[in-house]
């Protein structure tokens, strides 16, 4: 459910009143950043996950993608704090986006004015309710991820997510959960809207930048605590027929989190059900975001706290 107050370009206006012009650049061209970040319940009152590597990630995308934003990372990073604060949420999922504003409908639209703004809602478990118990079934997609010299894959760019869209509607419309894209070589880049991993003999394969990939801080949370663990993780590239031998896969993302994949093409995974490796991932995300695991990497910035915790990327 959405909340009352939403943050634009430095003060709070009322959800009902975050209204934009016709003439918005980013409604004709794309021309939007954005962010997906969580803040968790903890004993200690709501925290934001890894506040500072998506607001530098939201500042680096605005620098691709030749957007100025006239307010700092800690600027940023405080008028998220205060968002969830005014709400008055125990968790919710956070999402900062600059975009184009109003004026000229030419393409190059660096003279329109950068808007900025943040808002709150109350979201669930993204690929559903059961998704991070009994797994997801998902398809390898028809439509392949962006190669390199065509779009910046780095950045959350609204426009490219057209092509998430694509890959995600063809899912739903053959009753799959989500879709997973080739990318432009053939080899296996990630979801719609999350990294993945694969579990082959108790060794972990990812894709790496290469792949035309989001370098998701989800991603870089499960690499952290693949290590912490002991496991083996390797960056190459996988080959389709991989996902149908494997014993694990899952998926990472801010919306996602660590969602276990059941099935690939109707091909069961594994047993079928989330592995150890998964399982073990899950623990230690979970212990760590609901308070009940120490916070070793500083990982969450404490809604209370008027300074923003160390990051920990």
């Amino acid at each position: 459910m959405p909340a009352e107050w939403i943050w634009r370009n430095g003060e709070f206006i009322r959800w009902e009143d975050a209204t934009v012009h016709v003439t918005t650049h980013a409604l004709h061209y794309g021309s939007s950043v954005f962010e997906g970040v969580r803040a968790y319940a903890t004993p200690d009152g709501p925290a934001v996950f890894r506040l500072q590597p998506h607001t530098r990630r939201l500042l680096n995308s605005s620098k691709i993608a030749r957007i100025e934003v006239p307010y700092s990372e800690a600027e940023i990073n405080e008028a998220i704090l205060e968002t969830v604060r005014r709400n008055g949420h125990e968790a919710c999922y956070i999402r900062p986006l600059v975009y184009r504003g109003a004026g000229g409908l030419g393409i190059d639209g660096r003279k329109n004015p950068t808007e900025v703004l943040i808002l709150t809602l109350e979201w669930g478990r993204y690929l559903g309710s059961e998704a991070l118990e009994q797994g997801v079934d998902v398809q390898v997609s028809s439509w392949r991820r962006i190669a390199p010299d065509t779009f910046a894959s780095m950045a959350k760019i609204g426009g490219q997510y057209v092509n998430s869209q694509f890959v995600t509607m063809e899912a739903a419309d053959n009753g799959f959960a989500e879709g997973i894209a080739l990318d432009y070589t053939g080899y296996i880049s990630e979801g719609a809207g999350e990294n993945i991993f694969v579990v082959v003999d108790g060794t972990v394969y990812t894709p790496g930048a290469w792949s035309s990939i989001l370098m998701g801080i989800t991603r870089d949370t499960a690499l952290t605590l693949l290590h912490d663990l002991g496991y083996e993780v390797r960056y190459e590239p996988i080959a389709r027929d991989m996902l149908y031998m494997a014993d694990e896969i899952f998926f990472t993302g801010t919306a996602a989190e660590i969602t276990p994949v059941r099935s690939v093409d109707r091909i069961r995974v594994g047993s079928g059900k989330p592995g150890s490796v998964t399982k073990a991932v899950q623990a230690e995300f979970f212990g760590i975001t609901s308070g009940q695991k120490p916070d070793r990497y500083g990982w969450l910035t404490h809604v209370s706290r008027t300074e923003p915790a160390k990051s920990g990327d």
